[in-house]
């Protein structure tokens, strides 16, 4: 086995994560995993919360805003290229995208379980995806 890994990024999503988003699969390790995430222009993530992980994010195209709640603090932020932000476990957190597609590398340590991972919560802005 090779010690490390080099991986293009796929051209069609993988996979639809727990918020609605659309997700293409990027390298991982014993420590962490990394993903392309994507939310369609006037989109608004599902709110959700994670159990176990924490997640890194890279806004990487269009803009948006981000909603992340935890232990009483509350905040809503711009998303645009070049703004990095943390979501730590336990954080509630929804997104929206504004009038073109929003896009975000993300890093999640440990890697991401699986689909039971997130959970539901209450967000800022009540409609879903």
């Amino acid at each position: 086995m090779r010690p490390f890994e080099t991986k293009p990024l796929p051209d069609l999503p993988d996979v639809t994560a727990p918020d609605g988003s659309d997700v293409r699969l990027l390298v991982s390790s014993g420590s962490g995993s990394m993903a392309h995430f994507s939310l369609a222009p006037g989109a608004i993530s599902l709110a959700v919360c994670h159990c176990t992980v924490e997640e890194l994010w890279f806004i990487t195209a269009g803009e948006g805003q981000m909603w992340r709640s935890a232990d009483g603090v509350e905040e809503i932020i711009g998303l645009t290229p070049g703004i990095s932000l943390s979501i730590p476990v336990g954080t509630s957190f929804q997104f929206r995208a504004g009038r073109t597609s929003l896009e975000a590398v993300a890093v999640t340590m440990p890697p991401w379980p699986g689909m039971d991972e997130a959970y539901a919560v209450v967000g800022h802005w009540n409609e879903g995806k």
